[in-house]
């Protein structure tokens, strides 16, 4: 016995037990929020923001966030060596994407838009080759989208393409296929990303849950904000017969993305204030990675998770 206790001891000082790491990660700007973040989470928290006004960006070393002063937004690619700053500011009268390769440092800024378009919510292709950024202009006083703009990183080029018939609040992000999806009525479009082509429609399955990746990590299944008829709110579709395939009894705030292929990543009422945890796909929180204060939440906190690869 006394062996025993000697070489768990010995194990933990010398860091090889087996039990995963745990470290709390403070939020700058957050109001003294702290992620808790794990060794051996499928993902983790790449960057964060409150509105366009604040964007806060993780170190290449991980272990702090640094207020991005000239960004309004800034996402990590698939794999995590780029990443994706749209400026808060025109140059030259043109949007522009920021690529900074972090292995190295340099970065190149790719003009998308002229204004008074805007080109933003860049949304990161899951090979890391390309971003697609969502067009939109002020027409009497409101926004509307216009279309999509795809920026090729290696290539450091930029394509706008305009789409008819689209809602004014829509947004596009790539499927795990290489093509871009947006809201379409109370369902979804796919829309072929060179050209603007429709490839399919999911009808009638309910609107996306938000600008991070829908599709579940194997591409089968991706949720949506269940349509009207159903009482629960979370739906999961099956990409293949684009049928719904399963509610979920729970009713988030918003939802960042997938956890892996069983659990979501969710903000939930708590109390007078809200929580970002991981939900199973009974709507069950399994994991607990931050306390959010309400004045944050109020402020348009938003999240942005990237995978290893």
């Amino acid at each position: 016995m006394i062996a025993e206790i000697a070489l768990a001891l010995s194990l933990t000082l010398s860091g090889a037990s087996t039990a995963p790491l745990a470290a709390d990660l403070v939020l700058p700007g957050t109001g003294n929020m702290k992620y808790r973040e794990k060794t051996g989470d499928p993902v983790r928290l790449a960057a964060y923001g409150l509105g366009t006004k604040r964007t806060y960006l993780r170190s290449a070393t991980g272990t702090s966030f640094a207020w991005e002063k000239t960004l309004s937004e800034v996402s990590v690619s698939p794999g995590r060596r780029l990443t994706a700053g749209v400026p808060g500011a025109y140059r030259s009268g043109y949007d522009s994407l920021i690529v900074t390769d972090r292995t190295t440092g340099r970065s190149s800024r790719i003009r998308t838009v002229k204004k008074p378009m805007t080109a933003s919510y860049a949304s990161w292709s899951r090979d890391g080759k390309r971003v697609a950024l969502t067009v939109e202009q002020k027409v009497s006083g409101t926004w509307r989208v216009l279309g999509f703009t795809v920026v090729d990183v290696t290539a450091k080029s930029a394509r706008t393409v305009r789409v008819s018939g689209l809602s004014r609040d829509a947004g596009f992000w790539w499927s795990p296929d290489g093509n871009l999806v947006s809201m379409y009525g109370k369902g979804l479009r796919v829309y072929r990303a060179s050209d603007g082509a429709v490839v399919r429609t999911y009808a009638d399955v309910g609107r996306p849950t938000g600008p991070e990746d829908a599709f579940s990590p194997s591409g089968k299944r991706l949720t949506t904000w269940c349509p009207s008829r159903f009482k629960e709110q979370l739906c999961l579709v099956d990409a293949a017969t684009g049928t719904i395939a399963r509610r979920v009894n729970v009713r988030p705030e918003a939802l960042f993305g997938w956890w892996d292929e069983s659990h979501v990543i969710a903000v939930m009422a708590h109390g007078a204030d809200h929580r970002l945890a991981v939900l199973d796909l009974n709507g069950k929180a399994t994991r607990v990675l931050a306390d959010v204060p309400r004045a944050t939440w109020a402020s348009e906190l938003w999240l942005s998770f990237s995978r290893a690869s």
